[in-house]
């Protein structure tokens, strides 16, 4: 029995730069950015999830340091949102 290969070429191979390195997000990091995306501050975020502003603003501090940390900075609500929808952490149906 023939066994098929599969041929692949070097151009079939994403380059490392297009890779896009998606870091870790918890459920409770992904539960906080949802609310928080969904509202005009965090005040309202954490009054939604019933915790403290500063609670609010440590998550997404935490949540803008992973992406810091591969590469892809997030310095503000919208570029948070699209790097949040890029990898899949949220829907846009969330928001």
């Amino acid at each position: 029995m023939l066994e098929s290969a599969v041929v692949i070429s070097a151009s079939d191979v994403p380059a490392a730069e297009d890779v896009l390195v998606r870091p870790y997000l918890s459920r409770r990091e992904v539960d906080v950015l949802v609310a928080w995306l969904k509202v005009t501050t965090k005040e309202d975020a954490a009054e939604v999830l019933y915790i403290s502003p500063s609670t609010v603003s440590t998550h997404i501090a935490r949540i803008r340091a992973k992406y810091v940390a591969v590469g892809r900075p997030a310095r503000t609500k919208i570029a948070l949102l699209v790097r949040a929808l890029q990898d899949g952490h949220i829907a846009l149906d969330e928001v």
